[in-house]
């Protein structure tokens, strides 16, 4: 099993990736969350998941060990595959997904395509109870910061009437062009030129 590659980015789109590891090409499969926090980096490390199926293998990358967790918690639900897990991970961060689940909110998680009634309340009653003894920090500096201010940002673009899933998108790129220590409302008007 891969466990995890490490080596020369050289294509990327927001769905997959190439990686050249010592002159072998891998083609990973990634989430939107992984996509943006590449940004600008030639080099990368990428945890990887690999799944085996009779008509091939395929490549699950991630850029943290959290995101790596709910994937793997996620595709142990009957009914949720890779391709819906994925599609989880590009619409929240691990941490949002595990709150929603804590919380029994599984009309957040019906938001996701693909996500419909019955899968969000099985996720919900399968791994309430796993929720806790899952990290839920993300390795991006370990400050709490951040995240309250980006929930601070979301809060606010939804005030202005901005539907959830589109401000979520928009703080997330916003958040991962600027510095930690820039103001709240430097992020909250860099999220509303993204839109």
């Amino acid at each position: 099993m891969i466990a995890y590659l490490n080596g020369m980015l050289t294509h990327t789109s927001p769905s997959m990736l190439h990686v050249d590891v010592n002159g072998v090409g891998y083609e990973v499969q990634i989430s939107l969350n992984t996509y943006s926090r590449l940004e600008g980096k030639d080099r990368i490390k990428l945890l990887i998941h690999q799944q085996f199926r009779e008509d091939g293998q395929t490549l699950y990358g991630f850029y943290d060990q959290p995101e790596k967790d709910m994937f793997v918690q996620l595709i142990g639900i009957t009914g949720v595959g890779a391709s819906t897990a994925r599609m989880m991970l590009s619409s929240m961060r691990p941490d949002e997904i595990a709150q929603a689940i804590s919380k029994g909110d599984s009309r957040l998680l019906e938001r996701v395509k693909g996500i419909g009634k019955k899968t969000a309340e099985r996720i919900v009653l399968e791994l309430k109870d796993k929720m806790s003894k899952l990290p839920l920090q993300t390795s991006g500096g370990g400050s709490t910061a951040v995240p309250s201010q980006e929930q601070d940002a979301l809060q606010a673009l939804m005030a202005l009437g901005i539907p959830r899933a589109t401000a979520e998108s928009a703080v997330r790129k916003a958040a991962s062009t600027l510095t930690p220590d820039q103001p709240l409302e430097i992020l909250i008007k860099k999220a509303l030129q993204s839109i």
